[in-house]
């Protein structure tokens, strides 16, 4: 099924396929704000209802897919490149930072839809230049950027892909936001456990900005990786992590699953070789929804020592850079049959001119 329908007010694009189905709003950012697979009765991404519309327009960050461009924070809203210099507004007064990106608000066009027998898939892009003030006044740079989603009897595959189309070299970092529902499928904040591929800790000042300084995991964030740590309706987490790949049913993961202990059913949101670095963040903890962030570069990292070594990248006039990810409900039973690896994801070159 692919169909436009109305939701509450904004245009949207709903599809489905096997158990799965979704729901894509273009002018908000090509936030996919619903995904849900019905016969396990998961709804796995926070979607907006009716009387929070307002709060999705003005907060898109904590409903469903919200692109981060750049990722999380950034020092001052500023930072130096090739002897350019990038301002963006201050967001975060008491940190003076800026934060979350200039595309999560911006209107996507839906470029291509199409139905097989096997999938569905939805493609929006977003043109940046100088006469779209919103973006290129913080971010001088022509570029595309294209979110497409697949989704399948496998579960949603999402790739963001930007092309420069500047005369200069473009600076391109990408996270997002995800809020995955928890309690997703029935039961209490207590029956569900998060485990994540976070390798150190990454340390914070009081602007809530890396120092510089990775630490062991501590005896609370050890069991991100081992066990699974409970992360609603608990204490706050406001975290970063370096990425380090867990073990999951005797294979080798990449990502962040949540799972409800008492019946045994997982989300698996996977990330490709582009993603260092995460964020989890539970928004106080008294909600019910929880972000793993995926992020391709540390927060602040054009302002870090060493920018590269934390994931900091730029892309040539004409060429083309992408990301890849997959999320999925699964039955434990399941698992060690149908869990992919990311290498199995359709893109496997992520530079291209």
């Amino acid at each position: 099924m692919l169909r436009t329908v109305d939701f509450h007010g904004l245009k949207a694009v709903e599809f489905s396929k096997g158990d799965y189905t979704a729901l894509l709003v273009p002018e908000m950012g090509a936030n996919l704000v619903r995904l849900a697979n019905t016969r396990l009765g998961a709804e796995i991404l926070r979607t907006p209802g009716a009387d929070e519309i307002e709060v999705f327009k003005s907060r898109p960050q904590v409903f469903g897919l919200p692109i981060l461009f750049p990722p999380n924070r950034i020092a001052d809203g500023r930072y130096t490149f090739e002897g350019r210099t990038y301002q963006y507004p201050i967001t975060i007064e008491k940190e003076h930072n800026y934060h979350h990106g200039v595309l999560k608000s911006e209107a996507f066009i839906v470029s291509k839809a199409r139905e097989t027998a096997e999938e569905v898939m939805v493609e929006c892009r977003y043109y940046a230049n100088a006469g779209n003030d919103a973006v290129f006044r913080d971010f001088p740079h022509e570029f595309k950027c294209k979110i497409t989603y697949w989704l399948s009897a496998e579960g949603l595959e999402q790739e963001v892909m930007f092309s420069n189309r500047s005369k200069l070299r473009m600076p391109v970092g990408v996270g997002f936001h995800t809020p995955l529902s928890i309690p997703f499928a029935g039961g209490d904040a207590a029956d569900y456990v998060m485990r994540a591929a976070v390798g150190e800790q990454v340390e914070f000042s009081e602007r809530n900005l890396p120092t510089g300084r990775k630490l062991p995991l501590s005896e609370q964030f050890a069991k991100l990786r081992e066990g699974g740590l409970q992360v609603t309706d608990c204490d706050p987490i406001e975290a970063g992590f370096t990425l380090k790949e867990i073990d999951v049913d005797g294979k080798s993961f990449r990502g962040a699953l949540v799972e409800n202990r008492r019946t045994g059913t997982r989300i698996f949101y996977e990330v490709d070789s582009q993603t260092t670095y995460w964020t989890i963040w539970n928004n106080g903890g008294k909600v019910p929804y929880c972000c793993p962030e995926p992020q391709s570069w540390t927060t602040n990292a054009p302002n870090l020592p060493n920018p590269s070594a934390e994931g900091f990248r730029a892309i040539a006039p004409g060429e083309s850079w992408r990301m890849v990810f997959h999320l999925y409900a699964r039955e434990r039973s399941r698992t060690d049959t149908k869990t992919k690896n990311p290498a199995s994801f359709r893109m496997q070159d992520f530079f291209a001119g």
